[in-house]
């Protein structure tokens, strides 16, 4: 992890382009984000005007996901791709869904400003001793692993929570997502939970959100987050064969929902699929 001098400077050198945790956490209600991140989401919001909803399907999931998993048994969770520590983060759910404060959460990603904020904030807000940050890249599974394996709270010789929430939507079928995601379930122990979920192009209610879902693709292309979106049959490979938990791979708000939920009424205008499978 780095230190709080040196994510300091990590934070007040992005603020020349927007960053994509930023954005997400400007969608989903956080407050950690700046006029540049806005500017580039309002931009977003005026093409699909409910790309907020989108995001905060993404992060509800994500909630009831955790929460679920520690009903499964699971203590242990890495969170690849995390982004900012936010609003509805993984260590605060699951501290939350266990009141023994027995849970332990590694957070990983790629992002300098990401793994900087994720410094400061969980000062703040988090325990030392079960929950860490740290640098690592999606895209590199062997070094990323061997940090999993190195860090101080995560026994990889136990079941893991993988969440990779949000993410597969920025990895393109070219960066050969399907050997990552190999690579990753072989590393888990037997009775592993991975919880996955994306953004779909599937079944847009007309042609006008049809064009929506494509420039909103060509608008991530500007920045460093390019993106991609699959239907639902693309998207359940990557679970590998794994049992699904009911009720299996199915748009997000359909998956558990609660008085909170977005889209209950509607689970396909979500535009978000998701689901969480054990491993054997």
């Amino acid at each position: 992890m780095i230190n709080h001098d040196d994510a300091l400077k990590a934070v007040e050198s992005s603020l020349d382009r927007p960053s994509a945790a930023r954005i997400y956490d400007y969608f989903i209600g956080g407050d950690t984000h700046y006029a540049i991140d806005r500017d580039f989401a309002e931009k977003v919001r005026e093409r699909l005007p409910l790309i907020g909803e989108y995001c905060l399907t993404s992060r509800q999931f994500l909630g009831r996901a955790i929460r679920q998993c520690v009903r499964e048994g699971l203590r242990q969770f890495v969170d690849i791709g995390s982004g900012l520590p936010t609003a509805g983060n993984v260590h605060e759910v699951a501290d939350e869904a266990r009141p023994e404060l027995d849970t332990r959460v590694l957070y990983i990603d790629n992002e300098p400003i990401a793994l900087a904020h994720s410094t400061l904030l969980l000062a703040d807000t988090a325990d030392p001793e079960r929950h860490h940050a740290i640098a690592a890249d999606f895209l590199r599974p062997e070094d990323l692993w061997d940090r999993v394996a190195a860090s101080a709270v995560i026994d990889v010789r136990e079941p893991i929570a993988l969440v990779i929430n949000a993410v597969m939507h920025f990895v393109k079928d070219e960066q050969n997502p399907d050997h990552l995601l190999d690579y990753y379930r072989a590393r888990l122990a037997p009775g592993s939970l991975l919880v996955l979920s994306q953004m779909t192009n599937e079944n847009p209610v007309d042609e006008d959100e049809r064009q929506a879902l494509l420039d909103l693709l060509e608008y991530y292309e500007t920045t460093t987050n390019p993106a991609c979106m699959r239907s639902m049959a693309e998207f359940e490979r990557f679970f590998g064969g794994w049992p699904l938990l009911e009720p299996g791979l199915v748009y997000a708000p359909a998956w558990h929902p609660d008085e909170h939920t977005v889209f209950a009424g509607a689970p396909s205008q979500s535009r978000v699929i998701g689901g969480v499978a054990r491993k054997p």
